[in-house]
């Protein structure tokens, strides 16, 4: 299960016109809106990734996410990004939680990067989409194939809480509710 201590979130590419063309965008937006403060409850870090000539991270994330700064990239892996790396690494972390966009793209290679490193890997299928249905659904069968762990907004949330007697489960109530 997951443990705040070792946890970290990716918030992958969630920007302008490719947010805009993404397959079920407003649930996308809406378990986003959930995940991001609700770890952020927990102190677990957040990624904020933006891959370039595709503009800023949407409005609704980046406002969620006071004092995160994001890593600009080339590359569809995160981890192909030696800032991006660096930073990983120096966060000491070994659970990576992955959302953002596109499944079947820059999620798929990140985690299969993350994968190949040892890392164990949450998957949030609430939290991630493509342009399409097909790809999107392709992508997270093949992850999950390959070792990452399909999980959800509330699952990750509620496995970070791990009891009702947390102090921080309030919080998380009223962002679930």
């Amino acid at each position: 299960m997951l443990s705040a201590e070792q946890s970290l979130l990716f918030v992958i590419d969630v920007q302008g016109n490719l947010y805009e063309s993404m397959h079920d965008k407003l649930f996308l937006l809406e378990n986003l809106k959930k995940l991001i403060p609700g770890v952020m409850v927990f102190g677990v870090p957040v990624i904020l990734t933006e891959q370039i000539k595709i503009g800023a991270t949407i409005p609704e994330i980046a406002g969620l996410m006071s004092g995160v700064q994001p890593f600009t990239k080339g590359e569809f892996s995160c981890l192909g990004n030696e800032k991006i790396m660096d930073h990983l690494k120096g966060l000491k972390k070994r659970q990576v939680i992955v959302s953002g966009i596109e499944t079947h793209v820059c999620v798929y290679q990140t985690v299969m990067d993350l994968l190949e490193r040892g890392y164990e890997v949450h998957l949030v299928a609430d939290a991630v989409s493509s342009r399409t249905r097909g790809n999107r659904e392709i992508a997270l069968e093949r992850m999950v194939q390959e070792g990452a762990k399909l999980t959800s907004t509330e699952i990750v949330l509620f496995e970070l809480a791990k009891t009702a007697e947390d102090p921080r489960f309030r919080d998380i109530f009223k962002i679930v509710k």
